[in-house]
């Protein structure tokens, strides 16, 4: 799973979701990509699994570049324990994701086998998305 090397602060506050994404909100370097609609948190297990999803359609034809990437840490208290005495300790990563985001790109297969892949991915996923498609311009 994917988690940073190294962290300034090992336990961050939660914070708040708010706004639309201004940065990575457009195709970097694919043809086509999967956008956020809404607000959430991705964790790793969720990009791992939405990856292998898209791989798996595509049968290792063409490329896919990820572009979120766990880097806020989620804490949690372990069970049966009282309230109280502080913080739970580092559970899990996650991504912070805004609408507007692009979360994966693909390129080097057809558009059929691209918007499906993305589906899929989409379907892994705990917010709503849509596939989109970067028009070549002459």
């Amino acid at each position: 799973m994917l988690s940073p090397k190294k962290v300034k602060h090992r336990k961050v506050f939660k914070g708040r979701s708010r706004g639309m994404a201004y940065r990575g909100s457009s195709i970097a370097f694919g043809e086509y990509a999967l956008k956020a609609l809404c607000c959430g948190k991705m964790s790793s297990q969720q990009i791992e699994s939405a990856r292998i999803a898209i791989n798996r359609t595509m049968k290792r034809g063409g490329k896919v570049w990820i572009r979120v990437f766990p880097d806020k840490p989620l804490t949690k208290k372990p069970a049966e324990t009282r309230m109280g005495k502080g913080k739970g300790a580092p559970d899990s990563w996650v991504a912070k994701i805004k609408p507007g985001t692009i979360l994966y790109e693909v390129t080097g297969v057809s558009e059929d086998v691209a918007i499906e892949a993305l589906t899929l991915a989409g379907n892994k996923l705990p917010f709503a998305t849509k596939v989109i498609a970067k028009r070549s311009v002459l």
